[in-house]
């Protein structure tokens, strides 16, 4: 089947409210310019030099969510043109994207990333440091962020019940969060939900989902 096919199968079975971002890394442009001509615009990547290479090559009306684990010193190559940042899992990670947007004049948007798997491996922060940021002075006077919502990865396991207790947790803590409103903080996006998963996190309440082999095929 086609990137196309692909592509279209998976947004004709999306309810409305639900994003879709292709997970685009390490594929080539080719196939990135497949899915735009199928009228895709969100690409998903997780190194910033890559995705800034592509952003480059690629028609400018495409938006860029970096969606990998960001380092600090690298949120510069990227704040020029990011449109959404996906896995913000620090106060400090915070600070620089706002200093960055700020030197290019912009405001980004970002999601705040939450640990809700069992693996230590994923990162995220856990209900405590989620309210200390959001309670913080120095967050609600950050004028070149919008937090525009959570995100967070299930444990990689085949217990469905174990993936949808943790959705559905994420899912709480996002209605519970919601109730906060300052003037760069406003929830509207839940991404939760990848190739594996995605329908499941659809039933627990995402509002955005990650998708990359289903469209673009394994990674070689």
């Amino acid at each position: 089947m086609s990137i196309k096919q692909n592509l279209l199968n998976i947004k004709s079975a999306l309810p409305e409210h639900v994003t879709l971002v292709a997970v685009s890394k390490t594929k080539p442009i080719s196939d990135l310019m497949e899915a735009y001509d199928a009228g895709q615009r969100i690409f998903g990547e997780n190194k910033i030099q890559e995705m800034a290479e592509k952003w480059e090559a690629m028609p400018k009306d495409i938006e860029w969510h970096m969606i990998g684990h960001v380092q600090t010193n690298k949120v510069k190559f990227m704040a020029p043109f990011v449109s959404l940042i996906h896995g913000v899992d620090s106060f400090k990670l915070l600070e620089e994207i706002n200093k960055q947007a700020q030197k290019n004049n912009r405001i980004i948007d970002c999601l705040l990333q939450v640990h809700i798997a069992e693996e230590e491996t994923k990162y995220g922060l856990d209900e405590n440091e989620l309210n200390e940021i959001l309670s913080s002075v120095t967050f609600q006077e950050m004028k070149n962020i919008r937090i525009v919502g959570l995100m967070g990865m299930a444990t990689f396991t085949d217990n469905q019940e174990q993936i949808k207790k943790e959705f559905t947790h994420l899912k709480t803590i996002f209605d519970t969060t919601n109730q906060l409103l300052t003037s760069n903080f406003q929830l509207l996006t839940l991404s939760m939900g990848m190739s594996g998963d995605y329908k499941l996190a659809i039933e627990c309440g995402s509002t955005m989902v990650r998708i990359g082999s289903s469209i673009f095929g394994g990674r070689i």
